[in-house]
């Protein structure tokens, strides 16, 4: 292992966000001392936060900088105009990102098992992290979402392995690439590419280019696992100069993935299945986990796991004690015969994953969709029709306001009355319901016992899954 720098002060201006205070968390497990500002800091992050012992500045501003930090973190959220931000470019106070943080402190002289992908990303991360610890391999982490198995989302141990969520989103104001990019992967998971971040990528050449130049990163002693069921994931993958581990259910074109799983059967409480690896038996997996996404994202976990050499046994224990991670497909609460799912999806392939994994792990049982469009991408017009085939799956669809329509023109935004009619011509019965309170009315007063109702959204959604609970329990 690689001596760790000696002990400094680090600053970090949007300390509370998830990932920036998972980060303040290992560099304090690292030795340094760290510090803070933010507006807004609300559980489970000030929680957190304050666990540790870190000390930060509600609201931000010059007096925030004292006494002087040896380097300053700016987070991706922070933007020229904020006045702490404004005071450190002033005074010539050293200053980075996040994610060169992380490849510096942390992931240098360690070996990197870098997820990265469109999709699964932080079950995906969950599920390696689990399945090495399962293996007695004892990782460090940073996962973008709970883990429940750990009951955190980071940690710092003597381990040589880091497993780290490598997101394709921008790394700060300064620059603009992926933080992926950052992360020096030598096992790297791409699960899969489609087109998303329109806010941050002009088109899908743009966005392509981000992940063939993370994966011309792996050394040629590392290993690339490649979703062989993503036409652009296929596309990209042979370029690479590491070992190419493909895994997938079949093979497009009569091409079998090397990692395949055969004789998948979705059960109420677990999913089975059997793992293939260049046609020989591997082994025979039972998870909690439902629906086809998954199965995929463990077949990265499994060809992840064997890269590094992890026990077989302890691989297959660890997928079936896996538990998941918070705001993925978590079950919030059941009232009146009624369960209530919360699911982060918000691009059109995500939602209708999770709403064909709901249909398979609950059986007959109705689905009402309740849809937030709140991302970026998820607010244009460009993937509306998308959106209304991702609802297959579902009964009913409640479609709630955008969350920042002033972004868009209406040439460009989606438009919610359209897609209700779209969906009504489908033989759906859907609404479009702007408030959270009268989306929560609607759905107490018609809802019979029996449904399932799942709730969508990369945001916090109003606190719609308690108040839908309480609404019931009345």
């Amino acid at each position: 292992m690689t001596q760790r720098s000696t002990p400094r002060h680090y600053h970090l201006i949007g300390i509370g966000g998830t990932a920036m205070a998972s980060l303040a968390g290992l560099l304090r497990a690292a030795g340094h001392q760290v510090t803070g500002s933010d507006e807004n800091v609300y559980p489970p992050m000030s929680t957190q936060l304050q666990e540790l012992g870190i000390r930060y500045a509600e609201g931000y501003g010059e007096a925030n900088l004292q006494p002087r930090p040896d380097v300053v973190v700016v987070g991706n959220a922070i933007s020229r105009g904020n006045a702490e931000l404004e005071a450190v470019l002033n005074e010539k106070l050293p200053y980075t990102s996040a994610a060169a943080v992380i490849k510096e402190e942390l992931l240098r002289g360690r070996y990197s098992l870098a997820v990265a992908g469109t999709h699964g990303k932080t079950t995906t991360t969950s599920i390696l992290a689990w399945l090495l610890e399962s293996a007695g391999l004892n990782p460090s982490f940073l996962i973008g979402g709970i883990a429940e198995n750990f009951g955190l989302s980071f940690r710092l141990t003597d381990s040589r392995y880091f497993v780290i969520e490598s997101d394709e989103y921008d790394t700060a104001y300064f620059d603009k690439g992926p933080k992926m990019w950052h992360y020096l992967p030598d096992t790297a998971i791409v699960n899969n590419i489609e087109f998303d971040h329109a806010d941050i990528y002009r088109d899908e050449e743009a966005y392509k280019f981000a992940f063939a130049r993370f994966i011309n990163l792996i050394p040629g002693n590392g290993t690339l696992v490649a979703g062989w069921d993503s036409p652009l994931a296929r596309e990209l993958a042979p370029a690479t100069f590491s070992k190419l581990e493909s895994f997938g259910y079949g093979g497009a074109d009569g091409e079998h993935p090397r990692w395949r799983a055969d004789n998948v059967v979705f059960g109420t409480e677990t999913t089975c299945f059997t793992v293939l690896h260049d046609g020989d038996l591997w082994g025979e997996v039972e998870t909690p986990l439902a629906g086809a996404f998954n199965v995929r994202n463990c077949l990265a976990a499994i060809a992840a796991c064997e890269s590094v050499g992890a026990n077989r046994a302890g691989v297959i224990e660890g997928l079936r004690t896996f538990r998941s991670v918070r705001r993925r497909m978590e079950v919030r609460g059941e009232a009146r015969g009624v369960t209530v799912i919360d699911d982060f999806a918000h691009h059109p392939t995500a939602v209708r994953e999770t709403l064909d994994a709901a249909h398979q792990r609950y059986g007959e049982r109705p689905i009402v969709a309740v849809f937030e469009p709140r991302s970026y991408t998820a607010q244009r017009r460009e993937f509306q029709d998308a959106y209304v085939e991702s609802f297959d799956a579902a009964q009913q669809v409640v479609l709630a306001g955008l969350a920042r329509p002033d972004r868009y023109t209406d040439e460009i935004a989606m438009n919610p009355a359209e897609m209700v009619e779209a969906l009504r011509a489908g033989g759906k019965r859907a609404d479009y319901i702007p408030v959270v309170d009268d989306i929560v009315s609607r759905l107490a007063g018609d809802l019979k016992g029996g449904e399932v109702v799942l709730i969508m959204s990369n945001g916090g959604f109003g606190g719609i899954h308690q108040k839908l609970l309480d609404a019931l329990a009345d």
